[in-house]
């Protein structure tokens, strides 16, 4: 009778788990479903108002790469003495400076962009301090001459990061 009453228990339990186990991966899948058409739904109306935002992001993170471009630095930011120590301080000074008034952009760009535009940076901070460091440069003026020199051999980190942002621009549209 034990076994009789099981089999019997079991012919009921059975297609009750299938079926609530159908019903659970039906509902789950409409709910994940509707989640996804309501993000997209929000990105689809918010779209039109974050671009502008975005778009200028990339132009103040350019204006930036631009700004802290070597060339440009050396030729804008004059020595106040002839100390070569003053002068490189005072030059990454600028452009941490500088950095620091465009840090809320990376809300706006994309997380690899903002890494690029960080190790554009730190490759000019890092360029000016080993100029710095050569035992030829005396004064500051023979370190704007070596920083200078130094990129008419290779191209500045600024300028691959300003590709980078516009190859992602160009993404956008």
């Amino acid at each position: 009778m034990n076994t009789s009453h099981f089999i019997e228990l079991l012919s009921y339990t059975i297609p009750s788990l299938i079926t609530g186990g159908v019903a659970y991966y039906l509902f789950d899948a409409h709910f994940k479903d509707q989640q996804n058409t309501r993000r997209w739904l929000l990105q689809k109306e918010t779209k039109p108002a974050v671009l502008p935002l975005r778009l200028q992001a990339y132009e103040r993170m350019t204006l930036f790469m631009e700004r802290i471009n070597p060339s440009q630095l050396l030729v804008r930011i004059h020595p106040i003495s002839n100390d070569k120590m003053e002068y490189q301080n005072y030059i990454i000074a600028q452009i941490e400076q500088e950095f620091e008034h465009n840090l809320a952009q990376q809300i706006y760009i994309s997380a690899k962009c903002w890494s690029i535009i960080l190790t554009a940076k730190n490759a000019t901070i890092q360029i000016i301090r080993m100029a710095a460091q050569n035992e030829k440069v005396t004064d500051a003026d023979s370190l704007r001459e070596c920083v200078l020199n130094d990129l008419f051999e290779k191209m500045a980190p600024s300028n691959t990061a300003i590709a980078f942002i516009k190859d992602e621009v160009s993404e956008l549209w």
